[in-house]
């Protein structure tokens, strides 16, 4: 931090790029899937699979480095992590087989979930209430990028060097991320250590899943999520069914994503006046104009993109207003387990993400229905879920 107790903009864009992790993992492998399966000569299914595997490393993950590092230190658990990512990435392109290079995404994901975690218990070290909150926005705007440059860059590699350059590009985040993390990260975590026993783990995922300060924010947290992720999951198919470029698919997909990012800015700039709970406030009215409109236009039968569009860039809008400052609240509570704390909301979050993503390509019919009401219903929870972050106890 400097002088004034902020936040060095080289810590907050480094944080930026390690909760940024989960999502590299996948925006950018994902343009590569036909080229990974005509490369073992694999079904698509099978391809498909590598992305499944990279997700429950990535929940089960979640669960491991939050605890460690409560008990061993943020600063060599990140370390662990990522260099277990950038071995497995390394040795991921000379895997023989499409189900060794599933195991291998596995792996991947739980080294990769580690810069997640230590990242937002970081951020809890440093900082409490409206400052945490104003930090988390600040590295919203560094996570909002890799949605936007990641399936660019790499659609770019797999159609220049093959689906393995991207393993190589993985590689050499995870080197630099050692290498910023050894050179300019100091310990963080607080003197008082917890114990790695796991019924003391249990007994502390427990208490804090019965902690309305806790489990509010929380429930708020997962429906943002949701809501974000039926955008991601499902906007590729449903616009694509409805006449959409390639191209133009991307260029769509940016401007939604610049909602997120122009959000993260304001929450950023207004939260030390408006407060958390005003925030979290005033994006759920707005996620639920957004999610309400999407649902209507879906409904009501309209063809044109612009009716998908607009009303999703007004809900992430909406959700980089609640997100940095719901997870700052969640965070809260617990300055001597803030690992712990990060690992539930990780943990859920992935789960629920997963699962949402299955149910959502079940029900797809060709229109924007299915994502749109998904959209809708999540926003409706963050919307009813802020009231009890608002009415209760402090």
């Amino acid at each position: 931090m400097n002088k004034n107790g902020e936040t060095s903009a080289a810590l907050t864009i480094l944080l930026g790029i390690l909760i940024a992790l989960s999502a590299l993992g996948t925006d950018m492998y994902v343009p590569a899937l036909p080229d990974v399966a005509g490369s073992y000569a694999a079904p698509v299914s099978a391809a498909q699979l590598t992305i499944t595997t990279y997700f429950l490393g990535l929940a089960l993950g979640q669960l491991v480095w939050g605890p460690l590092s409560d008990r061993y230190g943020r600063r060599p658990v990140l370390l662990a992590a990522l260099a277990l990512m950038l071995v497995v990435t390394a040795a991921s392109p000379f895997m023989p087989s499409i189900g060794a290079l599933a195991a291998a995404r596995f792996v991947q994901g739980l080294g990769m979930s580690g810069g997640v975690v230590v990242a937002r218990s970081i951020v809890r070290d440093l900082h409490t209430q409206e400052k945490a909150a104003r930090l988390f926005a600040r590295m919203m705007i560094v996570f909002s990028v890799v949605p936007i440059a990641a399936p660019l860059t790499g659609a770019l590699l797999t159609s220049a060097a093959g689906w393995r350059a991207i393993f190589w590009t993985y590689a050499l985040v995870a080197a630099g991320l050692l290498a910023a993390v050894v050179t300019g990260l100091r310990e963080t975590a607080p003197a008082q250590r917890n114990s790695m026993r796991p019924s003391a783990i249990a007994a502390g995922f427990a208490g804090m899943l019965t902690e309305p300060r806790f489990l509010a924010p929380l429930l708020v947290v997962l429906a943002c999520q949701l809501a974000i992720l039926a955008w991601v999951a499902s906007s590729s198919f449903t616009l694509a069914g409805m006449g959409v470029s390639i191209d133009a698919y991307g260029a769509m997909f940016a401007g939604v994503m610049l909602g997120q990012i122009a959000g993260a800015w304001v929450a950023s700039r207004l939260v030390m006046r408006l407060g958390m709970r005003g925030l979290v406030r005033a994006g759920s009215s707005l996620m639920l104009t957004g999610g309400a409109a999407a649902a209507a236009f879906a409904w009501a039968g309209s063809a044109h993109w612009a009716a998908i569009v607009a009303p999703f860039a007004l809900l992430l809008f909406g959700a980089a207003l609640v997100l940095p400052n719901a997870t700052a609240l969640a965070l809260s509570p617990f300055p001597h387990a803030a690992g712990s704390a990060s690992s539930l909301i990780g943990a859920i979050g992935f789960t629920a993400g997963a699962l949402l993503s299955m149910l959502l390509g079940t029900l797809f019919d060709g229109t924007p229905r299915p994502m749109a009401s998904a959209a809708a219903l999540a926003a409706a929870g963050v919307f009813g879920f802020e009231r009890w972050v608002r009415h209760g106890p402090r």
